[in-house]
């Protein structure tokens, strides 16, 4: 992987049992190298056991072993919030089927837990119960979280949050930028429920070391009479290493761009068959892999581009992301078995025509045909989004289709990946503009709007796909500004195509709404709509005040038209 986000990292830690007759405190640390550090970066970590809870030790200990074991195996390609929050909600569920054994919630496998990732330039926040996280920056100590407590009476109180007491997970998130020279200051309640954070700093620079200045807060603490266990973890932030841009291009342009390929010309042992396509971004050429005999499809960069590190950079993540995909509907990226000499990248060989094409020549498709491939492109996209992945450019000429209908994604040339864009680099990455007419209109504008994006990209093709038309005409390709866009209006399916039912066209319009609030939340409820009639869109606009003898028999008659509503849809995608 091109990317290279180093950071240097102090760190200390302490903890004593103190009065209490067991030390129910756990803390941990975890600094990996490498690619790793670059996609998950470093982690720090506190926890204290419950007081009244039998297993509070355990719960603990259970919490800093299971995140560091489980974080670093989460994809590469997820977000931190995603892959911490995703660990820590499997965690929880653990205490808390163990905390069965008892009778009371507040008793059993339950702990405060708080967790500090460093990952590039940002320091990511994830927090349960009254431990801390400080941040000490130049003379200032301030304090990133909020203790999760309910107060009894004025001298006593209760958590009202922590990991293990109830399976709902309810975990605060916050990121905030790190500099070099910062400090962060994890403590549990023995300490800083006892210390001042104008102590607390000062000891802190006035010793040698941070070890020495951990040491010293716990005893310190334990001096001035604290009856709880004492625990505390320091890490500094030493240095940042901004990779300058010629750093970067360098690294980026290692390998040359390949010439333009011919038939007989050979690349790496790859020889080359025939050019299967050439745009002004890329080329694609079917080759005959050697080792196996078996053809495949070849991605070159353009030598247009031999020069600009963003779109290099984006090719690269092309296979990098295509690699880490696994799923029938998307084309499979082959693993580099070899070295490699130029910069291109291997793909399975996907038989059969486009999308678009088989649009063309198929005007009239049976429903239920129509139907089955959407569902297909839905379940490409969804192995996209499960990765936290955007394709962002689906059309129908991205999309293969073989001779028994089995539907292919095979372009990565557009994602949009939520964990590497996490990672600072020193050059401005390409902005995908996506396929007017087919992509999010406001991705143009600058507005990503997720998973809603690339729905509103198969929402698009659906329509196509049933009425051979664009759900707005050429109006898309003339809207430049929001104003524009908000005068744009939907042309009704059955226009095109009079046998579509009116359920159906609703739920392509919503699909398809220019505003992303009023479109479907996710892919399985679009596809659910568009597959059986929803009630919704059989109701009337305004409703009339009636007598309620009335308002009866409308109601039955009502629940008797949508009974028959769902018989005529299963009778239409059964055609």
């Amino acid at each position: 992987m091109h990317l290279n986000s180093e950071i240097r990292l102090s760190t200390a830690q302490q903890s004593i049992t103190g009065r209490k007759a067991r030390n129910e405190d756990c803390l941990g640390f975890f600094m990996p190298v490498g690619n790793l550090l670059t996609t998950k970066g470093a982690c720090g970590m506190i926890a204290d056991g419950v007081s009244t809870a039998e297993a509070g030790a355990e719960a603990a200990e259970y919490c800093v072993r299971e995140f560091i074991n489980d974080y670093f195996d989460t994809p590469d390609i997820w977000t931190v919030k995603k892959s911490a929050q995703k660990v820590l909600t499997a965690i929880n569920r653990s205490l808390y089927s163990r905390s069965h054994e008892y009778l009371s919630s507040t008793r059993g496998y339950v702990c405060t837990f708080s967790v500090l990732v460093i990952k590039s330039h940002t320091a990511h926040i994830f927090h349960i119960g009254d431990s801390r996280i400080y941040r000490i920056r130049a003379d200032h100590m301030e304090c990133l979280t909020t203790d999760h407590i309910t107060p009894l009476s004025q001298s006593s109180s209760c958590l009202s949050r922590a990991m293990g007491m109830d399976t709902h997970l309810d975990i605060d998130y916050r990121t905030i930028s790190i500099e070099p020279g910062d400090i962060f200051f994890l403590s549990t309640d023995g300490v800083h429920d006892t210390l001042p954070p104008n102590e607390i700093q000062l000891v802190i620079y006035e010793s040698s070391s941070l070890d020495a200045a951990c040491e010293k807060l716990v005893n310190l603490a334990y001096d001035k009479g604290s009856t709880d266990n004492l625990s505390c973890q320091l890490i500094r932030v030493d240095e940042i290493i901004r990779e300058s841009i010629d750093d970067l291009t360098d690294k980026l342009t290692e390998l040359p761009f390949p010439p333009d390929l011919e038939a007989g010309m050979s690349i790496d042992g790859y020889q080359v068959i025939s050019e299967l396509y050439a745009s002004s971004r890329s080329q694609l050429y079917i080759v005959k892999d050697p080792l196996d005999g078996k053809e495949r499809v070849m991605k070159t960069p353009s030598q247009n581009f031999n020069d600009d590190p963003a779109y290099i950079e984006r090719f690269i993540m092309e296979e990098w992301v295509g690699s880490r995909i696994d799923s029938p509907h998307v084309v499979k990226v082959c693993n580099a078995n070899r070295p490699k000499t130029f910069l291109y990248y291997v793909m399975d060989k996907v038989e059969g025509v486009s999308l678009e094409r088989w649009i063309e020549e198929t005007p009239y498709p049976k429903p239920s045909e129509a139907i089955k491939l959407v569902k297909q492109i839905a379940r490409g996209l969804q192995a996209f989004h499960q990765r936290e992945t955007l394709h962002q450019d689906l059309k129908p000429s991205n999309i293969m289709i073989s001779p028994d209908n089995h539907i292919t994604l095979v372009d990565f040339g557009s994602v949009f990946v939520s964990g590497i864009n996490e990672i600072f680099v020193p050059i401005e990455r390409d902005r995908v503009l996506g396929t007017v007419n087919y992509s999010d209109p406001l991705l143009r504008l600058g507005q990503n709007t997720g998973i809603k994006g690339d729905l509103f990209s198969l929402a698009c093709i659906t329509y196509e796909i049933f009425t051979h038309h664009l759900p707005y005409g050429e109006g898309l390709e003339r809207c430049e500004t929001p104003q524009q866009l908000e005068k744009l209006k939907y042309i009704p399916s059955d226009r095109y195509n009079p046998v579509l039912p009116l359920w159906f066209d609703r739920a392509l319009m919503k699909g398809l709404s220019i505003k992303p609030e009023e479109r479907y939340d996710s892919i399985d409820q679009f596809l659910l709509d568009a597959t059986q009639p929803n009630p919704d869109f059989l109701l009337p606009k305004e409703v009339e005040k009636k007598t309620q003898s009335v308002i009866f028999w409308q109601m039955m008659s009502l629940v008797w038209f949508i009974t028959s509503m769902f018989l005529v849809a299963a009778l239409w995608l059964q055609d």
